[in-house]
């Protein structure tokens, strides 16, 4: 099953407000993140956000419409993101998945500068598909090496850490990739929080196959 947005004022106004809630709710800085959002008849093209333009200034026809299985056209206005090959990797690879959304919250990176994953700490990890939040190699930033190495990391997952740089989530819609980028933080501050006052305890797999199994329709109602 493939999900897409309409490429319509709507769709694009949403992603705008998206960005403007990650500034404003701290989960991101600047312009450092980035949204994309499948969109087309057969949920072949994204849209995603412009590269190095605040979000105070976005308007509906400056998202960047592009392929999802080939390079920019150059016909856009605007460069898509730095980033925009992971972004097309993860809707390419996971046409189950509307939306990739991308920042740099403060906890989850701290834990992604120390190269280390989230264990089962919580059992809200059920949300990013696994008994963890892995992370993903370092590699430049908008290369083609960081997109394949998070397109690994995320074949089976909803969510990762980024080696010395963010995190990233994906969404069978919009609403539910920036629930699971705000649920990822609240794990990562939660974590560091609980290892300062002692030793997490980490709920075992067989404990986490229960959650998983209950989670299949848990978080915001898919539109």
């Amino acid at each position: 099953m493939t999900n897409a947005l309409p490429d319509t004022v709507t769709t694009r106004q949403a992603i705008i407000d998206a960005c403007r809630w990650m500034n404003s709710s701290g989960i991101n800085q600047g312009t450092s993140g980035n949204i994309s959002v499948r969109t087309g008849d057969r949920g072949d093209d994204m849209l995603i956000t412009p590269s190095g333009v605040p979000y105070a200034d976005l308007e509906p026809d400056m998202l960047v419409r592009m392929p999802i299985d080939s390079a920019p056209t150059g016909n856009e206005p605007l460069k898509p993101s730095s980033e925009w090959r992971f972004h097309q990797g993860l809707l390419h690879s996971r046409p189950d998945m509307a939306a990739v959304v991308h920042a740099h919250p403060a906890y989850a990176s701290a834990l992604a500068i120390n190269r280390q994953t989230i264990p089962a700490c919580h059992y809200m990890i059920a949300a990013f598909g696994g008994y963890d939040v892995p992370l993903a190699g370092y590699h430049l930033f908008g290369s083609i090496e960081l997109s394949d190495e998070v397109n690994r990391v995320m074949q089976d997952r909803h969510g990762c850490l980024m080696a010395n740089h963010g995190a990233i989530v994906v969404g069978e819609s919009l609403d539910k990739a920036l629930w699971r980028l705000e649920e990822l933080e609240n794990i990562a501050k939660v974590y560091c929080l609980s290892k300062q006052v002692g030793d997490p305890v980490i709920l075992s797999n067989a404990e986490m196959d229960d959650v998983i199994s209950a989670f299949a329709n848990y978080g915001p109602v898919k539109v």
